[in-house]
C-alpha cells in the first residue's frame, strides 16, 4: 500500500514538471511570437516612415540659385498691346539720320540684331531663332552687335554696368530689369531702345518691343544698367 502510495505521488510530480514545462515552452513562445511580430511591425512601419519622409518634399525649401526659372513663370499680361514694330524701327532710322550718324555706329549694330530675333518664340532655356528666353536674347544681341559679354541670367545681368538711378537718364541699350517672379529678383530683362520702350523676349509673345509705360511694366519695373565697353 505504501509503494503504491509512493508509485502515485511519483506519478502526479512527474505530470506535474511535465504540465509545467509544456506550458511554460508555449507560452513562452506565444510571448516570442508576439514580440517579433511587434518587433517586424515596428520596423515595417518604420520603413513606411523612412519612405514617406523621403518622397514627400512638402518641407523642403528652394533656394534661389536651385529654383529653375521654368517653375516660377512670370505673370505676364494677357492684354499687352503690341507696339507696330515697322513704325518704331522707322523712327529709329529717321532719329538716326536727323543726328547724321554712319550706318555702321553701334546702335545701328543692335537695331539690326535686335530685328533679326523678332518675333522669335520664347523657350525658356533657348538662345536661338528657333526659341529664345529674355537673358538670352539680351545676351546675345550685345554679344553679336557690341561684342559685350553678358551673364546668362537676368539676375546676373542686374550685377554688371553701372545703375542708372532714374528713368529720365536711360539711353538707347541700357538694360531695363522688372521685378515678374516670386522666387527670383529680377526675373526679366529687356534692351532699352528709346521713348520709353524696349526690346524683349515675353513669354507670350516671343521677341517683341513694349512700352515702359504699360501698367504692367511700370508697377514692376526695377531699375537698369548701361554696360560699358571695359565691362
Amino acid at each position: 500500500m505504501i509503494i503504491i502510495n509512493y508509485f502515485y505521488r511519483i506519478l502526479y510530480l512527474g505530470l506535474f514538471i511535465f504540465t509545467l514545462f509544456a506550458c511554460s515552452s508555449t507560452t513562452s513562445s506565444t510571448r516570442f511570437n508576439d514580440s517579433e511580430k511587434d518587433s517586424d511591425k515596428k520596423v515595417k512601419d518604420y520603413g513606411r516612415y523612412q519612405t514617406n519622409s523621403v518622397s514627400d518634399d512638402s518641407l523642403i525649401v528652394f533656394e534661389d540659385d536651385d529654383f529653375p526659372e521654368s517653375e516660377d513663370p512670370g505673370d505676364l499680361p494677357e492684354d499687352e498691346s503690341q507696339i507696330d514694330i515697322s513704325a518704331v524701327m522707322k523712327n529709329l532710322d529717321k532719329n538716326r539720320e536727323e543726328e547724321s550718324l554712319p550706318l555702321s555706329t553701334k546702335k545701328d549694330l543692335m537695331i539690326m540684331e535686335i530685328i533679326k530675333y523678332m518675333n522669335t518664340p520664347y523657350k525658356f532655356g533657348g538662345n536661338s531663332l528657333n526659341g529664345i528666353d529674355c537673358s538670352a536674347f539680351t545676351q546675345s544681341v550685345f554679344k553679336n552687335s557690341w561684342m559685350l559679354d553678358l551673364n546668362r541670367s537676368a539676375r546676373e545681368q542686374f550685377k554688371q554696368g553701372i545703375p542708372i538711378e532714374n528713368r529720365s537718364d536711360l539711353k538707347f541699350g541700357d538694360l531695363v530689369f522688372f521685378n515678374t517672379r516670386r522666387r527670383v529678383k529680377p526675373g526679366h530683362v529687356g534692351i532699352y531702345i528709346g521713348e520709353n520702350l524696349f526690346a524683349h523676349a515675353s513669354t507670350k509673345l516671343g521677341v517683341t518691343i513694349s512700352s515702359l509705360d504699360h501698367e504692367y511694366y511700370n508697377k514692376r519695373y526695377m531699375g537698369a544698367r548701361r554696360i560699358e565697353e571695359e565691362e
